[in-house]
């Protein structure tokens, strides 16, 4: 998986936690094309970059705890 395909899925996952809607890890691996590891990888690489979040049972998704903000920037220069 190239650089900027790993931004756009860990963009992804960050927005269905925001909508409440990832749904369980395999529904989560489904909807991602990833396999259920690698929802866990992805899930541990969100919390070292500072989220707080967790599974909920009863809604069947992944939540933040608190609000979280995620944003990537670069700049290309010759």
């Amino acid at each position: 998986m190239s650089f900027i395909e790993q931004l756009k899925l860990i963009e992804r996952l960050h927005c269905l936690i925001q909508r409440k809607a990832t749904g369980t890890p395999e529904q989560l691996a489904t909807r991602l094309q990833i396999s259920r590891a690698s929802v866990f990888r992805q899930i541990s690489l969100l919390k070292s970059l500072g989220a707080n979040l967790y599974y909920c049972k009863n809604c069947q998704s992944y939540r933040y705890k608190e609000e979280f903000y995620l944003s990537f920037s670069w700049s290309l220069n010759k």
